[in-house]
């Protein structure tokens, strides 16, 4: 027993048990393999997220190996991936700019907090709650991602760039605006070139790392021919004064923002200690929320102006005259003086969030890179975290720890369906919420179960989570001795590794799969992909509007379950009269009930029972059959003794069946059993009737009972599937 329980607490010591050298092999050659996918993969999805690439490797550095020896599957590949990478940078874009230090702290703070929370649901066993994100609604969000973060990469694939606008189809919008004005065709045909290696090397063989010889490839080009091509001006070897015009607005927006962001700490502080001290109805915090008011709507008004500044200079573009100092002077291509000799490229000026340094303006002839990376291991520390920031958090770090964990968990199902292994999901839980606590303290963003990454696991032959811990060792490797040679990596490149890896994601057979089970859960499914595509960058929204529709219809079935009359068919079960058209028994009314009785429901039962009853001039005995009834509530049991009342009060007989054991009890403790009659609750419904039909049809002229003689009609094969002796031996249970 105490073995058993190391073991749950420690999953990998029963790797040991029976491993050997041939195990070990595999499990290196798995992980070397997964790892050739992983470090590219990562960079990529980083920068989706809104971070520097290399917090991607950090992010592959920690995570995998850790969830892999606490988790359950041994085949599963956790580390950096594309859904959860966006929804971190949908949590985090209102909180701060991408990229920058704050924006850094914020997605580790998440990361901790995603753990924290997969964590603890998977200590206290609560792995069903993934349940809410129902299929329907995670295929709808997660066709609708795909398109967004392969469509998020379009201005790096065409090298332009564009801010974020409210809605993500007004940024892909100015994306394709800016594309017809300029493209950067250097940058395309890289990314052009990574598609065709990636697709030709997946289809001559799954082996291949692709993604790998696409980096390799791409990177030594862009290299030898000198790609990025970025050089450091003074504002004033610019030609062009309304350019120096607009380069003074520009930073004279910059330094008012932060001016008055620092007017709204001070202001803040002061709202805040006065409504703790008056209350928020006192008139000095009114005038102090009123200033605070002022001045939100001033950052937002220089907001705006930057974002316009900004993007009129990206739409300046230059050509530029070598200088015999070794200089360049910058000129619109319509000012270059006659006869002059250009460098031969388009020049553009990088601008970013903050105020730009005349003495040093960065202007770029080429393509974007990943450019400098830290060679050598994250720093291991504490999250710094605060309350504020917590509580802010939360919400999103909930719906990333439950998408994370859906993915995770389908992906090792899939794997465990083949290899035989018996997962369990709690355990999974706390792999993968160890897994993200963990890497948060090696600076590591939010991170899941990659689907890509786990099926070349499984494919290269990986045993156990061993396989793993390799890979995260040659992410050590990369980091301490190899970063240099991803300086030159194009951008565009990892654009193009991102769109390769969500084509995956789009299955437009999921939404007819759902239609063909049931219409509602397609129409749910398109729902959620529509308003996530509609509501992008804010995904939430999408996930939270199509759980809020499953959850009506959830109750809009329960409210109103399937009752339908029976009689005998002529296979000689008892099924719905109406949709097989039987005859109905003018003295019985056999009743079905598919559904608990709940406070939500209780008056749709009683509101049919009575209106059979009145439909039926002459019924003598009511059967309600309960096979489809798991639960009985206070609401449900008290109406169900008032219509007993009721029926009987009418001189009707009253008999239940198919009445589960929880249900049964339930009964008894209430008294309603008693009041019932143990004798008039039966098994099935075929010995009810047996049970009743004497009595109910005594002085009937009813010459041939629907109940009970087998009705001479022809019913296709698929329906009855019986043979015609069967037919004329009538069987008493039931079916559908």
């Amino acid at each position: 027993m105490a073995v058993i329980a190391i073991e749950r607490i420690f999953p990998f010591l029963g790797w040991i048990k029976d491993y050997s050298a041939d195990k070990l092999r595999a499990d290196l050659i798995s992980g070397l393999t997964v790892a050739l996918v992983l470090v590219p993969q990562s960079m990529a999805y980083a920068q989706l997220a809104g971070l520097p690439a290399y917090y991607g490797l950090y992010a592959a550095f920690l995570p995998p190996m850790v969830a892999a020896l606490f988790g359950s599957s041994r085949q599963l590949a956790t580390g950096p991936v594309a859904v959860v990478s966006l929804m971190t940078a949908t949590a985090l874009e209102p909180l701060a700019t991408s990229g920058s230090e704050a924006y850094i702290a914020y997605a580790i703070i998440l990361a901790l907090l995603v753990g924290v929370f997969q964590l603890a649901l998977g200590i206290l066993r609560l792995g069903l709650i993934v349940n809410f994100l129902s299929h329907p609604v995670v295929n709808g969000f997660t066709n609708a991602a795909a398109l967004i973060i392969a469509s998020s990469q379009l201005s790096k694939l065409f090298g332009v760039y564009v801010d974020s606008a409210a809605h993500h189809y007004e940024t892909i919008h100015n994306v394709l605006k800016a594309a017809v004005s300029y493209t950067h065709w250097p940058t395309l045909g890289l990314a052009v070139l990574a598609f065709a290696i990636m697709i030709i090397l997946r289809r001559l063989s799954r082996r291949i790392p692709c993604v790998l010889v696409a980096v390799v490839v791409t990177t030594l080009i862009s290299w030898l021919t000198g790609f990025e091509h970025n050089s450091q001006v003074n504002v004033n070897q610019i030609q062009s004064p309304p350019f120096h015009r607009l380069v003074n607005e520009f930073d004279a927006a910059c330094d008012g923002l932060i001016r008055e962001c620092d007017e709204r700490v001070l202001l803040r502080n002061d709202y805040e200690t006065v409504v703790g001290d008056q209350g928020m109805e006192s008139r000095d915090a009114i005038q102090a929320g009123y200033k605070l008011h002022i001045v939100d709507s001033e950052i937002n008004r220089l907001k705006e102006q930057i974002h316009e500044y900004r993007t009129e200079l990206r739409g300046f573009f230059f050509q530029a005259i070598n200088q015999p100092d070794g200089s360049l002077l910058f000129y619109r291509p319509s000012e270059l003086p006659s006869g002059s000799e250009t460098t031969g490229h388009i020049w553009r000026l990088k601008v970013g969030n903050n105020a730009l340094d005349t003495a040093s303006l960065t202007m770029t002839g080429g393509g974007a890179v990943v450019g400098n990376i830290p060679s050598g291991l994250p720093a291991l520390k504490t999250p710094s975290i605060t309350i504020s920031t917590a509580v802010g958090l939360i919400p999103m770090a909930m719906i990333i720890s439950l998408l994370g964990f859906m993915e995770a968990i389908s992906i090792a199902k899939a794997m465990a369906a083949k290899t035989g292994q018996r997962l369990n999901p709690n355990q999974e839980l706390i792999g993968q919420g160890i897994g993200n606590i963990v890497g948060s303290f090696g600076q590591s963003y939010a991170v899941s179960g990659s689907f890509s990454r786990s099926a070349v696991n499984l494919q290269a032959g990986a045993v156990t989570g061993l396989s793993s811990v390799f890979s995260s060792l040659v992410v050590v490797i990369t980091l301490m001795f190899f970063t240099p040679f991803l300086y030159h990596l194009p951008q565009g490149v990892l654009a193009a590794i991102i769109m390769m890896a969500v084509v995956g994601l789009l299955n437009v057979k999921t939404f007819v799969h759902a239609w063909r089970v049931q219409k509602f859960d397609g129409i749910i499914g398109i729902i959620s992909f529509v308003f996530t595509l509609a509501f992008a960058p804010h995904l939430d929204r999408g996930i939270i509007i199509g759980v809020a529709l499953s959850l009506l219809v959830y109750l809009v079935r329960n409210m109103k379950p399937a009752i339908s009359m029976l009689s005998l068919h002529p296979d000689g079960t008892y099924r719905n009269r109406l949709r097989f058209d039987l005859d109905q028994c003018r003295h019985i009314a056999v009743i079905r009930y598919s559904g608990s009785i709940f406070f939500a429901n209780v008056s749709y039962l009683e509101d049919q029972v009575l209106e059979t009853v009145r439909a039926m001039p002459e019924l003598r005995h009511v059967l309600i059959v309960g096979n489809g009834i798991n639960e009985l509530d206070a609401s449900g049991e008290e109406t169900l003794a008032g219509l007993v009342g009721r029926l009987r009060e009418q001189g009707l007989g009253v008999s239940m069946s198919g009445l589960n054991d929880v249900v049964i009890d339930a009964m008894r403790r209430t008294g309603l059993l008693a009041k019932i009659g143990e004798e008039n609750i039966h098994r099935n419904a075929g010995r009810a009737i047996e049970n009743i039909w004497g009595h109910a049809h005594r002085k009937s002229d009813e010459e041939e009972c629907p109940l009970k003689v087998v009705p001479l009609k022809h019913f296709p094969v698929a329906d009855t599937e019986k043979t015609s002796e069967d037919i004329k031996r009538p069987h008493h249970g039931e079916n559908d």
